[in-house]
């Protein structure tokens, strides 16, 4: 008997092995099966922003590579960095990341300078390059408002999905389009007011899914210092510690499904 002749990427429904049955039953996740006892360790994320300052003790010494963006004849190159965060805001991403997720090794990719402001050419690139290194979170406290790189960014986007690059996103913190917390496949973040780290909203709806602490936040600051600070960009990290937890606890899990876990832990649980 000839085996039947399937579309093209089909698979058969041959069982436990098929990838098209591995996702879990959403009721049976907790936040126990989530991420408990994970502490973050054997997952690398990347804050692609001002940079991170490496002796900040905030940080406990887990920064294990810094590159730039820099812009040479119009054109954006990845080189080695030893800058530091020219601003601050970066190494707050990455205080508050590692308070939730202690034991992950963290990539800074500096796009930005030291008034917070960079091209959006040095974005995309830094991103392309966080995707081609395989971390397996990003976070994007920042965003683009360019319509011209819109394409770009919603190709690689598309690449980190597919390759298992968990990207989460700041929504801007005034109204109007941004790139890429508008794409479906990141995880976009806007700030509440709940002073709790492990407080997570879901909102299915658009332009934001998840809602997480962002408000009068405590945050580390730039030369060893730190501040109490709002924005969204603050509420971010908070989701890509607890992605982070997920996926030291849960390898291989897609970006899809990591969505799923989030939602089914969430603060407001749909009846």
């Amino acid at each position: 008997m000839t085996e039947p002749l399937l579309p093209a990427w089909s698979e058969p429904f041959a069982g436990e092995g098929s990838g098209l049955l591995r996702s879990v039953r959403v009721d049976a996740i907790g936040r126990e099966w989530a991420w408990g006892g994970s502490t973050g360790a054997g997952v690398t994320v990347a804050i692609i922003d001002s940079g991170l300052e490496r002796q900040h003790q905030a940080l406990h010494g887990r920064v294990v590579e810094s590159v730039a963006v820099e812009m040479l004849d119009g054109e954006p190159k990845v080189v080695p960095d030893d800058a530091g965060d020219l601003f601050g805001h970066g190494t707050a991403c990455g205080g508050i990341i590692l308070g939730l997720a202690p034991d992950v090794e963290l990539v800074s990719v500096r796009v930005l300078g030291a008034d917070l402001r960079g091209k959006g050419a040095a974005f995309l690139a830094g991103l392309e390059w966080a995707v081609e290194r395989g971390v397996q979170v990003a976070n994007l406290s920042l965003s683009s408002k360019s319509a011209a790189l819109f394409p770009a960014f919603h190709e690689v986007v598309d690449q980190a999905y597919f390759r298992g690059t968990a990207l989460v996103s700041a929504a801007n913190n005034v109204t109007g389009a941004s790139y890429p917390s508008l794409f479906a496949s990141v995880f976009s973040v806007a700030a509440h007011a709940v002073a709790d780290p492990w407080r997570i909203y879901y909102n299915p709806a658009p332009p934001v899914e998840f809602g997480a602490w962002g408000v009068d936040v405590p945050i580390a600051w730039k030369d060893g210092g730190s501040t109490v600070a709002t924005g969204n960009s603050f509420a971010a990290p908070h989701i890509a510690g607890l992605v982070a937890l997920i996926v030291s606890k849960h390898p291989g899990l897609s970006p899809f499904e990591l969505k799923a876990v989030l939602a089914a832990v969430a603060d407001n649980p749909r009846s």
